[in-house]
């Protein structure tokens, strides 16, 4: 459907259980047209998991979706983020400033809050990043001009006054959820785990739709974390999953063995071009994983996803990178 005549989203919110509700928020990014922030009933407020980005307008969704199922801001006893990418964390510091509460978040949250502090910084080091893999220039200096303009999507970097490591507990009227660290996606993703409903609050690390994403660059291997953390959360046997897009589904084991299904013929794919075309700069390689044409909506994180392949592959052995300033891959 053509941007001018998309239907235009708006926050909305449901209960999924008593004591319960899903906030679908707005997001304002091709492809990903909303995410969810879940509020878990807690005394006389409530428990907010994850705040939705922040941009013009954002704030007025959030309200209209707690509005419209008996809530307001000032409601929130306490902001628990998934992860510091600016669709969960976005509006904390709002949040935590209009309610008076507190902020519980990973420590890892560098990858964020490094580059909020600056900017330019961070964007240096992606370009750097993207011409070391054979990124060509124009197209380069295009979308990162593009994307200059987008702004962090953060209202205000706010420390968390807890870190939420594995074991740590938050209470609710439903129980208590455990903090799992579940890496992979992010340095610093968690899950939150209710046993005796088995109910997981799953952040970016399981969704609805199989989708794969990793924060590259900032830890060794990515691929390999993720792949740690379905194992934990697979030890958990959740019965329903509040993910952070899309609805809430049950056959969290199902969607388990997908994800790694995926990434185990995403790195067969990308062992498969290098045998047949390497040595190869990750850019090239990236339509031949894909069997896609790169373009500037695809680009980045299609690029970010095969570096991280290349670095798990090299992790294991299999491939071995060669060159200084432009890098090409090849098997071992």
């Amino acid at each position: 459907m053509p941007a001018g005549t998309r239907r235009k989203e708006l926050g909305r919110g449901e209960r999924v259980l008593p004591g319960l509700w899903r906030l679908r928020l707005p997001l304002p990014w091709p492809g990903v047209p909303h995410g969810n922030a879940w509020a878990v009933a807690a005394g006389d407020g409530v428990v907010l998991f994850d705040t939705g980005v922040h941009e013009p307008g954002s704030l007025a969704h959030l309200e209209r979706a707690m509005d419209q199922v008996g809530l307001r801001l000032e409601h929130v006893r306490l902001v628990v983020c998934t992860h510091a990418h600016a669709d969960h964390y976005g509006e904390a510091a709002t949040i935590v400033d209009r309610a008076g509460c507190e902020l519980w978040m990973h420590p890892d949250h560098g990858h964020m809050s490094r580059a909020a502090a600056d900017p330019d910084a961070a964007w240096e080091r992606r370009l750097e990043v993207a011409r070391s893999s054979g990124v060509p220039e124009e197209p380069l200096q295009r979308i990162a001009q593009a994307r200059r303009r987008w702004g962090s999507g953060i209202a205000r970097v706010v420390e968390p006054d807890r870190d939420l490591l594995s074991g740590v507990e938050i209470t609710t009227d439903l129980g208590h959820w455990t903090a799992i660290e579940t890496p992979g996606h992010a340095p610093s993703h968690v899950c939150l785990f209710q046993p005796e409903r088995r109910l997981l609050i799953s952040g970016d690390h399981l969704l609805g739709r199989v989708s794969l994403y990793y924060d590259f660059g900032h830890t060794p291997d990515p691929v390999g974390e993720f792949l740690t953390s379905l194992d934990h959360v697979e030890a958990l046997d959740a019965r329903l999953c509040l993910a952070g897009h899309g609805r809430t589904f049950t056959d969290v084991q199902a969607h388990i063995e997908a994800n790694r299904a995926l990434v185990a013929q995403r790195l067969a794919r990308v062992s498969a071009v290098l045998a047949e075309h390497g040595p190869i700069t990750a850019f090239d390689a990236v339509p031949l994983v894909y069997g896609e044409a790169v373009t500037d909506l695809n680009a980045s994180w299609w690029l970010s996803e095969t570096l991280s392949y290349l670095t798990h592959l090299e992790a294991l052995g299999e491939v071995r990178r060669e060159g200084a300033e432009t890098q090409t891959w090849a098997t071992v």
